[in-house]
């Protein structure tokens, strides 16, 4: 007799025994696709091993099989068990991720799938950080590499952060290396046939976003992540895996290259070459160092006698010496609208989204208050909700007022603000107010550079807060050569020192220093067990239970550290309430254990329970 081992794309241990019936026995083989009965429905499962014995008494039979060939071979297999044991999420969700839409629910490929010998390498996995100061230097590596790799008729993967930034790769490569790659992302056109293109061809290059780490390129060579820092790279739904994670582990299964570049590596990759786990390359500016003033805000309030100062006088005069130079200026602010947030000057009521509980920003331009979570949009009202009085005040500064205030004080100029997406024409003004999607969309060498506030970005409640800051200031400094005026309350900031003296070494050992003493990442894993629900009172109780019910069983555990309970940031998303359980431990893995052991009978009726490893 023969079984299979299968299983689903849900929430549930497996891999579940099932009998093969005789006619299915040519067709049936690991990695298929398969139709069976699952607690009484019909659900699609995927078959990861063959066996000619099992333990179960009464095994259901395989209802269908979907594939003639596997779609999914074994080094994906691998792959996605490695994701399983890491991200604590079941197998066949991680096959889930690494799968078209289509397939996934069931769509039949009608061509066969021709099984490709994979092209055995010389050498073992390899791994590079480059270290890119000038934001486009290591490109010529990436082409370089790309072309190697090809003429060795071995795959490339390339991974960047956004759908624009794909497109603009596809281009450079195709106008390079005369090769047209294709193209992959969630919710494509044709994503099912593209992705077949991919798995039937002996070699190829894929560009894409997160989700084509799981290209099915046969004889893989090379994989690159590029701006391997940014945040999109970690998925935010369950599993929540990130990219350049699953890069090493396909390195490592299939003994190719990885290269990761960035204009300000993650703490983690830095860390990694700093103890030459990975190799690590500095390419210098190409283009002078601009020129770095910091401003102390303190002392302007102090000297003007105000708070809330949107322009130093510094800055206004170095912006009318640029003005009359003809030079381009950029003024930076990561806050889009107008106001932060309306309250009622009367009772102080704030207006909140009603589904997330958050201040609700004005934009002036639409007169719309609107939520940053969700799409809630609402028109001001001219009187307070709470005690009816009709002194509705907006305060907090966005984009918005910026290019409000710079109208009022520069009346000659021509402002331009980029909220959305599109490229930056600099012959449509004279200065550009932006929030950091401006590092994505342009490489323009601007005359001055004015960073009105990046303090919101340090004081956040993140233990990567100044990490991110320090990426948002790398990329704005590599858009000019000329001059930048930083204004903060915090000038004495490692994170500006850096900037100022023009060494990234005096970051990342600080942060790194601090990291070891409070044992953050990358020194220690983190992992977030969240909870939610519709019900506060409900989720509030699980969590108290749950966090009780870990601490109990984790004092007796010295490599897994419960180390404590908190509303999630924000408490109220969509409707939901969360609570959050942060877990430290030295492996990921050692985590997961500890965590599918004492949550396996936890009950929690109503409320959803997930596991975040290495939360972003």
């Amino acid at each position: 007799m023969l079984y299979a081992k299968v299983v689903l794309g849900l929430p549930v241990e497996g891999p579940f025994d099932y009998s093969v019936p005789s006619p299915l026995h040519k067709r049936i083989r690991e990695g298929v696709r398969v139709w069976i009965q699952f607690r009484d429905k019909r659900k699609l499962g995927y078959v990861v091993k063959l066996t000619g014995t099992t333990n179960i008494e009464h095994v259901k039979p395989i209802l269908e099989t979907i594939d003639n060939s596997p779609i999914l071979d074994k080094n994906m297999l691998l792959l996605t068990k490695k994701l399983s044991d890491y991200y604590g999420c079941s197998w066949g969700e991680a096959i889930e991720t690494a799968l078209p839409d289509a397939l996934r629910k069931g769509k039949k490929i009608t061509n066969n799938i021709e099984e490709h010998k994979y092209i055995k390498r010389k050498y073992k996995q390899d791994a590079v950080l480059i270290h890119d100061l000038s934001k486009g230097a290591r490109w010529d590596i990436y082409l370089s590499e790309v072309k190697e790799t090809i003429s060795n008729n071995k795959s490339v993967i390339l991974l960047l952060p956004d759908i624009s930034s794909v497109f603009k790769a596809k281009e450079a490569i195709t106008a390079n290396l005369g090769i047209s790659p294709v193209i992959l992302y969630r919710k494509q056109p044709k994503e099912t046939e593209e992705w077949l293109k991919v798995k039937e061809s002996e070699f190829n290059i894929v560009i894409g976003t997160r989700s084509s780490i799981f290209a099915p390129a046969n004889n893989l060579g090379l994989v690159i992540i590029d701006d391997e820092q940014d945040a999109v790279y970690k998925q935010d739904q369950v599993p929540h895996y990130h990219a350049r994670e699953i890069a090493f582990m396909r390195i490592a299964i299939e003994k190719a290259k990885l290269i990761l570049g960035s204009i300000s590596p993650s703490l983690e990759s830095f860390y990694l070459a700093k103890k030459s786990k990975i190799k690590y390359t500095l390419l210098p500016r190409i283009k002078d160092s601009p020129q770095i003033k910091i401003i102390d805000m303190r002392q302007e309030q102090r000297y003007f006698k105000q708070r809330n100062i949107i322009l130093s006088k510094y800055l206004q005069d170095c912006i009318v010496q640029a003005l009359d130079g003809k030079g381009k200026i950029l003024l930076f602010l990561n806050r889009s609208g107008f106001a932060t947030f309306a309250s009622c000057r009367n009772c102080g009521t704030v207006l909140r989204c009603p589904r997330c509980n958050i201040n609700l920003v004005y934009h002036f331009k639409d007169n719309i208050l609107n939520c940053r979570y969700c799409n809630f949009k609402m028109v001001p009202p001219q009187i307070c909700p709470s005690c009816n009085s009709a002194y509705i005040r907006y305060l907090g500064i966005g984009t918005e007022k910026i290019e409000s205030e710079i109208s009022r004080v520069f009346p000659g100029a021509r402002v331009s603000r980029l909220d959305n997406l599109q490229d930056v024409d600099t012959e449509n003004a004279d200065i550009f107010i932006s929030t950091a999607s401006i590092i994505k969309r342009t490489d323009y060498n601007f005359g001055l550079i004015g960073i009105l506030s990046i303090d919101n970005s340090l004081n956040r409640i993140d233990f990567r807060s100044t990490e991110k800051a320090f990426g948002l200031l790398s990329g704005l400094l590599a858009l000019t050569d000329k001059k930048v005026v930083i204004q903060t309350n915090l000038p004495k900031h490692y994170c500006f020192r850096a900037a100022e003296f023009k060494d990234t070494n005096i970051f990342y050992d600080e942060e790194l220093k601090q990291r070891k003493q409070l044992g953050f990442p990358p020194y220690r894993h983190l992992c977030l067990v969240k909870l939610r629900g519709s019900k506060e009172d409900s989720v509030k109780e699980a969590s108290n239970a749950l966090f009780d019910r870990l601490n109990k069983y984790g004092g007796s555990n010295k490599s897994v550290k419960v180390v404590s309970l908190n509303p999630g940031q924000p408490e109220k998303l969509r409707g939901n309430f969360y609570w959050q359980i942060l877990i430290k431990a030295v492996s990921p893995l050692k985590i997961v254990k500890f965590l599918k052991l004492h949550l396996k009978n936890f009950p929690h009726s109503g409320i959803i329970v997930t596991i975040d490893v290495d939360p972003i």
